[in-house]
């Protein structure tokens, strides 16, 4: 049997059509005959009681009347009959189930109960499952065709995704028109059981597999596919096409954050933290398809425009300021180049217009001096078919050229039948080919957003100038006194409260329920001051006219209290109005910011950074991430904004204290991952004071939540759960705390006092030079699947790293693999043995059920250790012995 489940879908050996039929144009009939015709090499098992053959294949009445083992069943019957057919399966230990049957949640609450019975008799026995409603899968490798498509699939390195039938359909017939190969091609349908994640994560692990493109609807699993998108990215492209952007969930929003924040810009968030590029059409999906199978991907955004047309070339410069970028500048030594081989009436800048009457000699000259341009990262050649310019010998001229390159190239030949001859060439060649520059500049972006978003995840953070100290236990009782009082809209007092536990900037604020009391408080605080109304249904004071600034005496401040509680009384009648609150005024600010959170049903709290004040939402200048942030990512999030460049300094507007701001951003991620209650959070507006930020107006909503924090995110955050203390024999105190990006510095300094020897053991070959993309394999960890435990000195000696211990396991926690390296200054203190310890217990926890490494048979410490520790210790070759230990689940 395979290895893996989903090798039981790619390479089963064995397949029974339930529900296969001799019926022209039927389903069952399609099943069997695609199966045949891609010459599927095992055994093919049609089952139907009411037929003996099928296209020439014996008829079974029942899968257990099968005399064979059973890999894979497709199930092609009503969607009633389909929680029996499993329950067949199951006793017939078939372990991979394709549900083509549609009319499950999709038709409604009886489609749900008819899932809900298939997926109980499904885990009865085992059994995985696609679909229900898809349309199948089709693997060219494996010669494959378990669908009822129309059209087989050439063989390629794309691997396909789509919840929609009919988008498999469209694309299966635009690849056949277009010569592209897939290496594997899903319809995956409601994902009752098998999801994006866990394709991502198996054809993620695929070598023969260099892109995964996915059009998707909706999402089941959030975490799961965030864990398995921010592990694959990394190493290929993951490409989305998401259709809906409704902002239907914005619409029932209380705060400004939950205006901004909707489905959609969740989902932005949620791509850009996993390292997905998201485009906007199928037509997309396929030029980026077509594209990543051709070509390098461009590894800067810096695009030359070659052109035998102006207009076409300006189209294309136009594509560019879309993506907010200009085309390539060229340098002097690239025009000195080019005016050497062009004629003396080019353009002389970018976009190269070589002129109407260009033959392929000159579009081959331009294309040379481009490519080999520093400056340039890409090359888009535009053809427009006129008299002097042959289409299909400018292709034949540049195709040579083009396949010694290492930049990717992008070819736009315009029109029809003129042209046709040479776009056939180019494509011939796997030379990406596009109908207009807008497609061809979208997809050179595209493609360079990968590459971005890889040089994003691969930054390593800066560290906190100090360990980021919060007061969470008051905080916790705040908001617990709050849901006893039924208060879940928090009034501006009770949420600058709990922002000031977890130590972000307010003003001071006062609450006082007379004039005299307010004349009185403002005199303590020292004028001028704010005078804003106090009420806990009144959220959005400016709306009654409930605010007075620049207050100056006690006269004002009194007369001010007096004046907003009556309009705020008249405005709204049924408010309960508690008073004013007296806050210190803060220096007017150019710019308003807002800071907010919002808690989707799906993603888990979303934070937001832009502009605020009383524009807000007329604006919308904001840009949403998701929680966890480190400093790094608080700054990224600010980039994406366009008040940033008026942060830095603009004219007369001095710089904010940008550090600050980060810090601010990371302390409010730091609340909504500790406290899954808050499910709308406001800051607005934030102001900069002499450059530093504060809170000036606050707003928290609570709502009751159903899991425990941080189980409310969608990226595992920083597991501080796992540090402990403890003394080396020695009596030298240490950290044992999971690895932080941050760490790069230490791990680099702890694998320099590493001997020769230490790094051959645990790494099984000699390194001698550790690079940042090494390091920060180490440091970032997707804290789901994958955890460093290290051991750092602690005072009174200097923070250094003496060890580590790692764990990393499977997607399913079926299995983990485990590593451990003390470095030779701290060896034969008890360290290594503690380090493992601690592993073992995490390992536990996260009930994983085996545990299991590889170590070299000389390294004899390393056995005796394993050894004491109970693992169980086998031969394997070449020197290597296996180490593994099962683990009781909780």
């Amino acid at each position: 049997m395979p290895n893996h489940i989903l090798d039981t879908f790619f390479k089963p050996q064995s397949i029974a059509v339930v529900g296969a039929s001799p019926k022209e144009n039927s389903i069952g009939r399609t099943l069997v005959e695609n199966l045949q015709k891609d010459g599927f090499p095992g055994n093919i098992y049609p089952i139907n009681p009411k037929h003996k053959e099928i296209l020439g294949i014996p008829v079974f009445p029942s899968i257990a009347a099968v005399p064979a083992d059973i890999d894979l069943a497709i199930v092609a019957v009503p969607i009633k009959g389909v929680a029996d057919v499993m329950r067949e399966c199951g006793q017939a230990k078939v372990s991979g189930a394709i549900i083509i049957s549609a009319g499950g949640k999709e038709v409604g609450e009886e489609g749900e109960k008819i899932e809900a019975d298939i997926h109980a008799a499904a885990q009865a026995y085992g059994i995985r499952y696609l679909g229900p409603n898809c349309m199948g899968i089709l693997c060219p490798r494996s010669r494959l065709n378990a669908s009822f498509a129309a059209h087989s699939v050439r063989p390629g390195s794309v691997a396909l995704l789509s919840q929609s039938g009919a988008i498999c359909s469209v694309i299966l017939d635009l690849a056949e028109s277009q010569n592209i190969g897939f290496s594997h091609f899903v319809s995956i349908g409601s994902m009752a059981d098998l999801d994006f994640a866990e394709m991502i994560d198996y054809l993620g692990n695929d070598d023969q597999v260099r892109s995964i493109l996915i059009y998707m609807e909706n999402l089941v699993h959030h975490r799961k596919f965030m864990s398995a998108a921010r592990s694959v990215s990394r190493v290929k492209p993951i490409i989305v096409v998401k259709s809906g952007r409704s902002e239907a969930a914005a619409r029932a929003a209380t705060s400004h954050t939950g205006a901004l924040a909707g489905n959609d810009a969740a989902y932005n968030a949620a791509f850009q933290r996993a390292g997905i590029i998201r485009v906007d059409t199928i037509a997309q999906l396929f030029d980026c398809a077509e594209a990543m199978a051709r070509t390098n991907r461009p590894l800067g955004g810096n695009l030359a425009i070659i052109t035998n047309a102006g207009g076409l070339g300006v189209m294309a410069v136009d594509a560019c300021s879309k993506w907010k970028r200009e085309p390539a500048v060229l340098s002097p030594e690239t025009v000195a180049l080019l005016d050497k081989g062009l004629p003396p009436y080019w353009s002389r800048s970018n976009p190269i217009d070589i002129l109407g009457d260009a033959p392929p000699e000159r579009y081959l000259t331009a294309v040379r001096g481009v490519m080999a341009a520093p400056e340039v990262s890409g090359v888009l050649a535009l053809l427009s078919p006129q008299a002097m310019t042959d289409p299909t010998a400018v292709a034949q001229t540049l195709i040579p050229e083009i396949k010694k390159q290492a930049k990717p190239f992008f070819a736009v030949w315009m029109g029809g039948q003129d042209v046709a001859a040479g776009i056939k060439l180019l494509n011939e060649a796997e030379i990406p080919t596009f109908g207009t520059p807008e497609e061809a500049v979208d997809t050179f972006m595209q493609m360079y957003s990968y590459t971005r978003n890889l040089e994003l995840l691969q930054e390593t953070p800066p560290r906190l100038s100090a360990d980021l100290k919060v007061n969470t236990k008051p905080a916790r009782t705040f908001i617990d006194e709050c849901f006893k009082r039924q208060t879940l809209l928090l009034t501006e007092v009770e949420a600058k409260a709990i922002l000031s536990t977890y130590g972000l900037p307010v003003n001071p604020t006062v609450t006082v329920s007379s004039a005299a009391a307010a004349a009185a408080a403002a005199k303590k605080l020292g004028f001028p001051v704010v005078v804003k109304i106090h009420s806990p249904e009144i959220s959005h004071k400016s709306d009654v006219d409930g605010v007075r600034t620049f207050l100056k005496t006690e006269e004002e401040v009194a007369a001010a209290f007096e004046e907003i509680v009556n309009r705020s009384r008249a405005a709204k009648p049924g408010a309960r109005i508690f008073g004013v609150t007296v806050q210190t005024q803060v220096e007017k600010s150019t710019l308003e910011l807002i800071l907010g959170a919002k808690k989707d049903p799906q993603f888990g709290p979303l934070l937001l950074f832009g502009l605020g004040g009383i524009h807000t939402e007329v604006l919308q200048e904001a840009a949403v991430d998701l929680p966890p942030l480190n400093l790094l990512l608080a700054r990224r999030l600010m980039e994406r904004t366009r008040i940033y460049k008026i942060l830095k300094g603009y004219r007369n507007i001095p710089s904010a204290n940008l550090e600050l701001l980060e810090e601010v951003l990371v302390r409010l991620s730091q609340l909504v991952t500790d406290f899954p209650e808050i499910a709308e959070l406001d800051i607005n507006p934030l102001l900069i004071s002499n450059g530093r930020p504060v809170c000036v107006d606050a707003r928290i909503l609570l709502e009751p939540s159903p899991v425990r924090a941080p189980r409310h995110l969608i990226i595992a955050p920083y597991p501080n759960q796992y540090e402990s203390d403890w003394l080396l024999e020695d009596g030298t105190p240490v950290l044992l705390r999971p690895m932080k990006p941050e760490d790069e510095s230490l791990v680099s300094e702890f694998l320099s006092n590493c001997s020769e020897d230490s790094i051959y053991f645990r790494y099984f070959q000699h390194i001698k030079k550790w690079t940042h993309e090494m390091l920060i394999r180490f440091t970032q960890n997707d804290y789901d699947r994958e955890l460093g435990l290290m051991a750092v000195g602690q005072p009174p000696g200097p923070e250094v790293m003496l060890g580590v211990s790692r764990l990393v396991m499977a997607s399913d926690r079926s299995t983990a693999e485990f590593a451990v390296i003390v470095a030779d200054p701290w060896q034969g203190k008890g360290l290594g043995e503690k380090l493992l310890e601690r592993i073992i217990e995490i390992a536990r926890d996260n009930e994983v059920s085996k545990l299991y490494s590889e170590v070299l048979a000389a390294n004899l410490p390393m056995l005796g250790l394993v050894e004491k520790l109970g693992f169980t210790i086998k031969a394997a070759d070449q020197g290597v012995r296996e180490v593994e230990m099962p683990l009781a689940v909780k």
